[in-house]
């Protein structure tokens, strides 16, 4: 009933225990894995894959309805119902085995990594009252010196450059600037738009990046300010960075520090509005009086993103959050789905540290 070959059930098997040790060695995960194994991973990926001009991720939904398609035609072959039975364990598992298998070894040990913040020595905590008033005033004077330069009115920014151009644009930043976070990353990672236009957002999803093809996709709906911190992000991700707080620092960091002005001010865009819902959190009153002191054209340009958001809701965001936060828990993020909201305590201490080094 159960004769036959497992081998894939077993090499899943076998990852799921190495993963268990390599979160028992975070350094010697970093040292033999994110530094060693996952570059050339990286590198190999980018010089094929990658160099299709659609999204590969195609190819793996193809994969999984063939693969339905044989199990179908080998169980029907299949004489009794012991076989039949069997066989069906044995496909599931063995598929199963060959998923977390290729998800751990093509990208998911990084999540028992050094965590990129402990690694440059910042020591990130969470703002008071007044540290929070402090760089939120700052990001919204940032925002200001920018804007100009970007667009002359106040008029909401609604369409920015294409976007191939756009992609390459923050390949580019991302390989400069990257040394200022001390990493050795390398490669040539793609952030394709994913289609049809809306289904990711549908399923509550700006962005993911995909292991088994080693690429990250984007929804083509979301807003044009919005597209290069995303793409950033995702680019993080596909560098090796797992946890999303991290993920979106090195997109801000990467932003913020680039000589374009639409990914600076993107980033910092961004910045601001995850520091709004803190002020939110934290008060209500406060937040109303800040708010009344954003410039019209910062302000049209948040209230163009929110609208675009209320265009595009997911099914069912509940859902999608609660899927997303145990997903992440179960890979070893404690935080879950609030390490998104680490960015402003992130930035801080990545201000406070460029302070202490001049």
């Amino acid at each position: 009933m159960f004769r036959g070959n497992w081998t894939w059930s077993l090499l899943g098997l076998i990852s799921i225990l190495v993963r268990h040790f390599a979160l028992k060695s975070p350094e010697k995960t970093e040292e033999l894995y994110s530094r060693k194994f996952f570059p050339g991973v990286r590198n190999l990926i980018d010089m094929t894959l990658s160099k299709l001009p659609f999204a590969t991720v195609y190819i793996f939904i193809v994969s999984v309805f063939i693969f339905i398609g044989l199990f179908v035609y080998h169980f029907i072959k299949k004489n009794g119902w012991k076989n039949r039975v069997g066989y069906t364990i044995r496909s599931i598992s063995n598929y199963l085995g060959a998923l977390v298998f290729f998800f751990l070894v093509l990208w998911g040990f990084n999540y028992q990594r050094i965590p990129v913040f402990e690694q440059i020595g910042m020591n990130p905590k969470p703002l008071d009252e007044e540290q929070l008033i402090k760089e939120i005033e700052l990001t919204r004077n940032i925002l200001n010196q920018l804007r100009p330069d970007i667009q002359s009115d106040t008029l909401a920014i609604e369409s920015i450059m294409e976007y191939d151009e756009l992609e390459k644009l923050v390949r580019a930043n991302m390989r400069e600037h990257l040394y200022l976070l001390g990493m050795n990353f390398t490669g040539e990672p793609r952030t394709k738009q994913f289609y049809p236009a809306g289904f990711m957002r549908k399923m509550g999803i700006l962005g993911i990046y995909f292991p088994y093809t080693g690429e990250s996709y984007i929804d083509p709906t979301l807003h044009p300010l919005e597209k290069p911190f995303t793409i950033a992000h995702e680019m993080a991700h596909s560098y090796g960075v797992t946890d999303e707080g991290e993920a979106n620092f090195i997109a801000w960091v990467i932003g913020s520090n680039s000589d374009d002005v639409l990914l600076q001010y993107s980033a910092q865009l961004k910045l601001l509005r995850y520091q709004m819902n803190d002020l939110y959190r934290m008060s209500k009153q406060l937040y109303t009086h800040f708010y009344k002191t954003i410039p019209v054209g910062i302000k049209n340009d948040l209230i163009s993103i929110s609208k675009n958001s209320e265009t595009n809701k997911p099914l069912n965001l509940e859902l999608s959050r609660k899927s997303n936060d145990l997903f992440l828990k179960t890979q070893g993020v404690k935080a879950g789905v609030m390490s998104y909201q680490q960015l402003p305590m992130l930035a801080y201490a990545w201000r406070e540290r460029i302070k202490t080094m001049n």
